[in-house]
């Protein structure tokens, strides 16, 4: 039985339809990306799934009973660390842990290896004894984190837990997500395409309020392989023009003026078909001068960009 079940849940915000007809599931022990461009209805979910929304339409069960139902014992188990990482900010970092902790109605034994746990785990023990409101994007990203772990939950939902940090800084926390999700369920939502593709076994593609993909990364990836793109970049005369008219070549993109008369181009074609040959061919012909010549691999951009027509991802 899987831990998290959507069927046909759709929420709308004054006629707006923000989620529509999600439909997913989510077994123990996994991690998984939700990505989709701004606006495509991510945060909405997840804030469906931690029971800040209830939704217009369809259900949504937690360890095999509606959430609805489950109530108060499903935020038990659920941890979450919002877009914006609500924090009080005159607060010592050990008293907002010792408040949620509260909160959270753990016993004394539960609230003190709770707090032991998490500050250990998320790196937090120099700051422990200073106001909030004096910590670095990172430490409050942290200091989310030890709020969202602390109960041991068996869900953990991200959302974006490492925007506005720097690249160490991301290094870091993705670390940390990698080893929390060989011990729970996570939910994570980033708009940072190869730290999804890093992290995540599997991932979650939504665009305008609807599932777009389902699938483990490298299947997804694959899926994206309907072309192939050649990168070439040459010195002659009427480059672009030629490379358009070789059989099986979709489009000639992104022309970049190089020193002298060179130019790069990217060819996309039709997948199975191996243009380097008729490239060099046709180079020889013509008399041009080849630089760079090779096939480019597909990527999670690739994917991201085929399912979302080009959308920002977030």
């Amino acid at each position: 039985m899987p831990l998290l079940t959507l069927s046909n849940v759709t929420k709308r915000f004054e006629g707006v339809t923000a989620v529509e007809r999600a439909s997913f599931s989510v077994d123990r022990g996994e991690v998984v990306g939700f990505l989709g461009p701004n606006g495509a209805g991510k945060s909405t979910t997840m804030r469906l799934i931690t029971q800040f929304y209830e939704p217009d339409e369809g259900e949504i069960w937690f360890d095999g009973v509606p959430l609805v139902e489950a109530g108060r014992e499903a935020k038990r188990r659920i941890g979450y660390l919002p877009e914006d990482n609500p924090l009080y900010e005159e607060m010592l970092v050990a008293e907002y842990l010792e408040f949620v902790a509260r909160l959270r109605e753990l016993t004394d034994e539960e609230r003190r290896s709770g707090l032991d746990e998490a500050v250990s785990r998320t790196g937090i023990a120099d700051v422990y004894y200073r106001p909030i409101g004096e910590l670095s994007k990172g430490y409050r990203q942290r200091v989310g984190l030890a709020q969202a772990i602390l109960h041991r939950p068996d869900l953990l939902v991200l959302d974006e837990p490492t925007e506005g940090l720097d690249p160490n800084q991301r290094v870091e926390i993705r670390r940390l997500i990698g080893e929390l999700g060989r011990e729970r369920t996570v939910l994570l939502s980033t708009h940072v395409l190869s730290e999804a593709q890093h992290t995540c076994s599997r991932l979650l593609v939504i665009h305008r309020g609807r599932l777009a993909a389902d699938g483990p990364v490298e299947s997804l990836v694959a899926d994206a392989q309907g072309t192939v793109q050649v990168a070439v970049e040459a010195e002659g005369d009427g480059i672009v023009e030629a490379l358009k008219g070789l059989e099986g070549v979709l489009s000639v993109e992104d022309p970049q003026p190089r020193p002298g008369n060179r130019i790069a181009v990217t060819v996309t074609a039709q997948v199975g078909r191996d243009l380097r040959p008729d490239v060099f061919a046709l180079a020889r012909e013509r008399g041009w001068t080849l630089y760079e010549l090779h096939q480019e691999k597909r990527s999670l951009e690739d994917l991201f960009r085929q399912l979302t027509g080009g959308s920002e991802a977030s």
